[in-house]
């Protein structure tokens, strides 16, 4: 799991008396740091942390690719950007690559990363990028045990209102608008 960067000592450093991990298992690791604060009292902050996750924006002849699928988290049915874990040893780019070949049959001649940053500071630590694909090229899929989705194509000037609509989902919107704001998506 992602560890906080070390950024060194300076004045908004809290030191960590204590981290300890609650609860561990192959999807997320979750716990608290005892940290003391700049007053000088300690309090524990809980987090959980998450393997990287990769967000897949990918366009073929002007349609979006997506993907519906329930998530029992919300108990509800999504409409969202391919996704998924970035593997050890594994860039955002090939996991961005494999993510979209095996969950909607798509192979990309070309994938470009939008952006990189941290989720939901307060709580996880939880890194996702974000990557362009193009060039696609349909190819098997190969759908993981929990994987019960299906492909979804939408065309570029619908996709951010439908991305919007609940259940909407930060990752597919954050991609959206990150594929805009990069101009690879001019019509969203």
């Amino acid at each position: 799991m992602t560890d906080p960067p070390d950024t060194g000592t300076d004045r908004w450093d809290w030191p960590v008396v204590e981290s300890v991990v609650e609860y561990d298992n192959s999807w997320y690791t979750g716990g608290y740091d005892l940290v003391e604060q700049p007053d000088g009292t300690e309090k524990r902050y809980y987090w959980a942390a998450l393997p990287p996750a990769v967000v897949v924006v990918a366009v073929a002849d002007g349609q979006l690719v997506m993907v519906e699928q329930y998530r029992p988290a919300i108990r509800e049915h999504c409409l969202e950007l391919p996704a998924g874990i970035v593997e050890d040893g594994e860039s955002a780019t090939t996991a961005g690559a494999r993510e979209l070949r095996e969950e909607t049959g798509f192979d990309a001649a070309g994938v470009s990363l939008l952006a990189e940053f941290w989720c939901a500071t307060g709580l996880l630590r939880h890194r996702r990028f974000v990557v362009f694909a193009e060039g696609l090229t349909p190819v098997e899929t190969d759908l993981d045990d929990n994987e019960f989705l299906s492909v979804r194509a939408v065309p570029v000037e619908e996709a951010l209102s439908l991305a919007r609509e609940p259940p909407a989902n930060d990752a597919t919107i954050e991609g959206l608008l990150l594929a805009r704001d990069a101009e690879v998506l001019s019509e969203v």
